[in-house]
């Protein structure tokens, strides 16, 4: 597109509209890249070497002024006149237009347009222009311009480079929409960029959708490239008909050092008041500290439903992370929240999930190749006062963990070691729920690995050793220790042959695997409280472990084998494993005695059958299926699957569940974003439990995307811990390039598979 060539009557095309082209006309690679609710996008950068367009070398360091054009008249020491195709270039400056007029006593370019200055990642185009040879001042009128890297184009009344880096540019516009399409633009009456500083300023600011104002700002500051600004972020704003209601919010981002920063988020929730986050983060040579805070003062709807109780309430959670070197590492988390319904009614940032108990966790740690060390203290707060004394956690004050190992010619030798102080508030309780002590382990444990190419066999023998001193203890003398003699043996063949399917070729295995597991522990252990021991889920992975239960007190009785096959198809194009089956029983030559209070025994001969399937046919399609079966009843005891898709740009997304516990639990999901269109997709989850008979979960909601702008529309029912159904609108409007509102796609990523990364995707 020849635009020197253009006649004065013609209007001349905009910087943005020199390089934008329909979908069908943009090179393969570019067209590629664009999402399909984009009708067109620009050119590659189209740089030139040594130009760097707006912000470049100034006139003194460049080098002498070049220029030509089609006709040319000189006035020797005074004035230089060119007309028709005029090409001026000095240094990194460049810059065309239909005529231009150089005065040697002044050093000053006056240039006509229409004109065109292209740059690195820069177009610009104007009317009438004025360059300062000297300085290296470059003002230009009715200028139009596009960025190429975010795609950001833009018009002002008049731009000025001032330097090499200093731009002024007045009554000025910008956009991320297409030419000719303004659905959102800033607008400023002034506009000042410094490279130098990193940051734009900008006076009289407004948001304009579709030319109507609808935000202002007497005075705005924004980044220009990848270093942080203080300044007002984006606000949120949303709804909910359970706990926080409709609220707005203006986050302010504090740049206080290279090495640390702050947002503050005050935000009006109707119903409860001004409610305050704030979040606080420090990098060291170490690593990284957070800190996040959570604050209303006066929570009026909290009052009303909880007389008699405090309106003040807040939420902290802070973390830290620290590479100490040679190995060693320092770790922080505290989490705590004013009362249990705080999570759910206010949280919008704190890093805490939901739950019963927070943790409180601190420490260092060692990792080694063949060593490991950790020591830490660990607390809870309960957040619910629901939850009896007897069953809160303990807190581990301190806990040490080492484990290492060794080779010695053909032996393998091994040691895990804990040392734990278990304490908790027990002056309410009676019996074994009142004691609080230490307790020392160690497993010790000789091996003999043999390994071949076609298998393995490893057999082992250990000694699980146990050291109580308790205090509060009624149940006989507060000092004695436990000692189990353990054996394993696990042996694993792998055979294999290559075949052809679909034309594709794969390399089928077949894995039988015998895993042995005695173990002579004293049937009854229930004179020994529980600080942290717990009964095992069984799945096809504990056919190969020696003991049933998780914790150091109680160490199951075992005489039993194990007998598993495990067959795998993997793709030897791609090397990837596009099946895996495994089924496997274990066999039992004794009772099992030892219980947790009763749960734990059993005197079947034989476990449940427990298989797992996992298929990947393609790269965007997997199927997960788990479950036991009980062959002397007929019965399926537990049962687990999913199916999970995804199109290879995201735009779909699919997920089937059905998650089974035989007497428990038994519910299904779905999940699924389908476009309706180029720019319009339906959003949807549901879960249903069939015990209940109701649904415990939805999600629907409608997304629209354009090139330069989204909305997502949601409604989420979900389940409260009073088993009620609440409900709640969110919505969230991002423009492409200044972010979004709202937390309509942070709810939306947690319910289904896929979406965050499909989000990272869509502009």
């Amino acid at each position: 597109m020849s635009v020197a060539g253009l006649s004065s009557a013609e209007e001349a095309p905009s910087a943005a509209e020199i390089d934008w082209r329909p979908k069908s006309q943009l090179p393969d690679a570019v067209r590629h890249s664009l999402p399909a609710f984009c009708a067109g996008g620009y050119l590659p950068l189209g740089s030139e070497e040594g130009s760097s367009g707006v912000f470049g070398e100034t006139a003194v360091e460049a080098a002498a002024l070049q220029a030509s054009g089609l006709s040319a008249r000189y006035e020797i020491d005074q004035e230089l006149y060119l007309q028709g195709d005029v090409q001026v270039r000095q240094g990194s400056f460049r810059v065309s237009g239909s005529e231009a007029r150089y005065n040697q006593n002044i050093g000053q370019l006056s240039i006509e347009g229409p004109l065109v200055s292209r740059g690195n990642g820069f177009l610009l185009t104007g009317e009438r222009a004025e360059y300062d040879v000297d300085s290296g001042r470059f003002d230009i009128n009715t200028a139009t311009f596009l960025l190429h890297g975010p795609e950001m184009r833009g018009r002002a009344g008049s731009l000025s480079r001032l330097d090499d880096s200093l731009v002024e540019i007045r009554d000025g516009m910008l956009t991320t929409c297409g030419p000719r399409q303004n659905d959102w633009a800033i607008v400023a009456s002034e506009i000042e960029l410094d490279q130098n500083e990193g940051f734009g300023t900008a006076k009289h600011v407004r948001l304009e959708v579709l030319d109507v104002p609808v935000f202002y700002w007497p005075y705005a500051s924004f980044p220009i490239d990848d270093r942080r600004k203080t300044g007002f972020l984006y606000p949120q704003f949303g709804s909910s008909s359970a706990g926080s209601g409709v609220f707005l919010a203006a986050p302010y981002y504090l740049n206080l050092a290279p090495h640390y920063d702050a947002t503050l988020t005050p935000q009006y929730i109707h119903g409860r008041g001004l409610f305050n986050e704030v979040e606080g983060r420090y990098l060291s040579d170490f690593g990284q500290t957070t800190l996040q805070l959570g604050y209303i003062d006066n929570d009026s709807d909290y009052e009303d439903e909880n007389p008699g109780e405090s309106g003040q309430r807040w939420g902290l959670d802070a973390a830290t992370r620290a590479a100490l070197g040679s190995g060693w590492t320092g770790y922080g988390d505290f989490s705590a929240v004013s009362d249990e319904d705080y999570l759910s009614d206010l949280n919008r940032s704190l890093e805490i999930d939901q739950t019963t108990h927070l943790q409180r966790k601190g420490g260092v740690r060692y990792q080694g190749s063949n060593q490991f060390f950790d020591v830490y203290l660990n607390d809870y707060q309960t957040v619910s006062d629901r939850i009896a004394q007897a069953d809160r956690p303990y807190a581990q004050l301190p806990e040490m963990i080492y484990a290492g190992s060794t080779e010695a010619g053909w032996l393998e030798a091994g040691l895990e070691s804990q040392y734990s102080w278990f304490y908790r508030d027990n002056d309410t309780l009676t019996g074994l729920d009142k004691a609080n002590g230490q307790r020392f382990l160690a497993r010790p444990e000789l091996a003999l690995p043999m390994r071949a190419l076609w298998g393995f066999s490893r057999p082992s023998l250990s000694l699980d050793y146990t050291r109580y001193e308790l205090e509060d203890y009624s149940a006989g003398s507060d000092s004695f220790d436990r000692t189990v003699p353990v054996v394993e043996w696990d042996n694993g063949l792998y055979f294999d042959r290559q075949s052809t399917l679909f034309d594709v070729p794969y390399n089928q295995t077949l894995e039988p695997r015998l895993y042995y597991a005695w173990a002579d522990a004293e049937a009854d252990q229930n004179d020994i409280p529980s600080f942290d021991t717990a009964l095992q889920t069984f799945r096809f992975e504990q056919l190969f472990r020696p003991d049933r239960f998780v914790g150091g007190d109680r160490v199951g009785d075992a005489n039993q084998l194990a007998v598993a096959l495990t067959s795998r198809f993997n793709d030897l194009v791609t090397g990837s494993e596009r099946a895996r089956f495994s089924i496997g029983q274990i066999q039992y030559f004794d009772d099992r005695e030892v219980t947790l209070f009763g749960e734990g025994g059993g005197d079947r001969s034989r476990s449940p059958l427990a298989g797992e399937v996992v298929l990947n046919p393609f790269q965007n399609l997997q199927v997960r299926s788990s479950g036991l079966w009980d062959p002397e009843t007929g019965d399926t005891e537990e049962g687990r699957s999913q199916l999970i898709f995804h199109s290879r740009d995201y735009r779909y997304l699919a997920s089937i569940g059905h998650t089974y516990s035989k007497g428990e639990l038994e519910q299904s999901d779905i999940a699924a974003v389908i476009p309706a269109t180029d720019r319009v997709s339906l959003i949807g989850r549901w879960v249903y439990d069939s015990d209940l008979d109701r649904t415990v979960g939805s999600l629907a909601g409608i997304e629209y995307n354009n090139c330069c702008w989204s909305i997502q529309m949601v409604h989420q029912n979900y389940l409260t811990d009073d088993q009620t159904l609440d409900s709640r609108l969110l919505f969230q409007v991002q423009l492409k390039g200044l972010g979004g509102s709202g937390g309509a796609s942070t709810s939306i990523s947690k319910a289904i598979y896929g979406f965050d990364e499909r989000e990272r995707r869509r502009f």
